[in-house]
């Protein structure tokens, strides 16, 4: 394909993802109708009481929105994805999208309104009945928790950890014992399609016979029914790299010394650890099916991030180039087997050692690089949170030191880059101030392609 047409189609691909964005809230009135529930006939603005958003490039952009009282259910889930179910509705939607981005739009939800001709087909559900969750339901069922997983015990508290509308879901139950010593324990309940839970379930397995502590499976009670698309999972001990580093700035313990001296900080494992744990990662993971690292879906995400922040597409279109050069061009090194989500939330620490791995979905045959790249892509975007991640910005400088010396440098900075980018879009949020995120996240990605282009000359 020419880049001429390579360019026509990233237009029109990103002309209709911002179609299905738009074509979300005019759906809503009638997809309530169609649920059984009552409109809203007061002041209510649906985009202020967004919960989540997900989109996939290419496939849909899928929501969940908050009902106001006297609708008749308080959650509604929504999606321009392809879904056929019995438990949905469905309208089609001729949304309003602008000729021309005005230079001061920051996002899609401000762009002047121009009609299209062509409809988008919005699906909508009663939240939590999602159409290909159907395990969902039960896991956010507090009755049907306790009967499953409690083993006698008081379900204290039933929470949504995560949730991408049609695809996954984490839940954290919270037990306590009775009697006078109440000792509280949590039990994770990681929501997928069926298919998706049973490939979860072997991957437990096949690590259970590794070096490297991972979460127990926890099955239901003895005599219940199987449930299909639901994994419980014990907590595992420990705490998020990012919780130690702010805990080490608060106490002046800042890993500057790490950088300057090479002396282990208290509480934080040393880079060559963390690579150390991907050494143990069993040879029995090369049989796996390959999952795609962040940077081979790098055409979705920067449309992902070109519809998130249109009026910087031109910078987004630019760095998209330079990474396409510098992957093509840069050694990914060998097969091993990888992670496939190795950042900071993944990996739990305890008195200075790694005490958990978490998040096994992603197991397979891949690049070492990528798994490094995710590391610090994930850290470096941290500060772009709030000012109390600032300790990353010399933790990045501390693990990239190390880190590089492992593999080639142009890769892994290249990569970083590439993570860095597939977060832009992650930004968004019902909070206003997402777009400053957003557009931090990608002066971020620039600086690392940056550091990439730095090792090349």
């Amino acid at each position: 394909m020419s880049t001429a047409s390579q360019h026509a189609s990233h237009e029109s691909l990103t002309h209709r993802d911002a179609a299905a964005l738009v074509a979300l809230l005019p759906a809503i009135p009638r997809l309530v109708t169609l649920l059984g529930g009552h409109a809203a006939t007061g002041p209510w603005n649906y985009e202020e009481h967004r919960i989540r958003l997900q989109h996939r490039p290419g496939a849909g952009i899928s929501a969940l929105y908050r009902m106001p009282a006297g609708t008749g259910f308080t959650e509604l889930g929504l999606s321009t994805e392809k879904i056929s179910s019995a438990h949905t509705a469905a309208v089609q939607i001729y949304p309003h999208l602008p000729s021309q981005p005005h230079p001061k739009t920051t996002s899609v939800d401000e762009l002047t309104n121009v009609e299209t001709n062509e409809p988008v087909t919005v699906s909508g559900w009663i939240h939590p009945f999602d159409p290909m969750l159907p395990a969902l339901a039960t896991a956010m069922d507090g009755p049907s928790v306790s009967k499953y997983w409690g083993h006698g015990e008081i379900l204290k508290q039933l929470s949504t950890v995560a949730y991408r509308p049609l695809r996954r879901a984490v839940m954290r139950a919270t037990f306590v014992s009775r009697g006078p010593l109440q000792v509280e324990r949590n039990v994770f309940l990681k929501v997928g399609r069926a298919e998706a839970s049973e490939a979860l379930l072997a991957r437990h397995r096949l690590m259970d016979s590794s070096n490297i502590p991972v979460p127990s499976v926890l099955n239901p009670e003895p005599r219940s029914p199987v449930l299909p698309g639901i994994v419980a999972l014990t907590q595992a001990p420990g705490e998020g790299l990012s919780v130690l580093l702010r805990r080490a700035a608060e106490n002046n313990h800042l890993p500057t010394a790490v950088i300057e001296t090479r002396k282990p900080t208290p509480g934080i494992p040393t880079p060559e650890q963390f690579i150390a744990l991907l050494d143990e990662l069993p040879e029995s993971i090369m049989e796996l099916p390959p999952r795609p690292a962040w940077s081979d879906g790098l055409d979705r995400y920067v449309r992902a991030a070109t519809l998130a922040l249109p009026r910087h597409s031109e910078r987004i279109g630019a760095l998209h180039k330079r990474l396409q050069v510098l992957l093509a061009s840069s050694d990914r090194g060998g097969l091993v087997p990888t992670h496939g989500d190795f950042y900071v939330a993944n990996i739990l620490l305890k008195d200075g050692k790694i005490s958990a791995l978490l998040d096994l979905d992603s197991l397979g045959p891949g690049y070492r690089v990528d798994d490094l790249a995710c590391f610090l892509g994930h850290l470096a975007i941290l500060p772009t949170i709030g000012e109390k991640n600032q300790s990353a910005v010399k933790a990045l400088e501390n693990f990239g030191e190390v880190f590089e010396r492992a593999i080639d440098p142009v890769a892994l900075w290249a990569r970083s880059g590439a993570v860095a980018l597939t977060l832009i879009a992650g930004a968004r949020s019902a909070d206003p101030s997402w777009v400053e995120a957003a557009e931090a996240r990608l002066r971020v990605a620039e600086e690392l392609v940056d550091r990439a282009d730095h090792e090349v000359f």
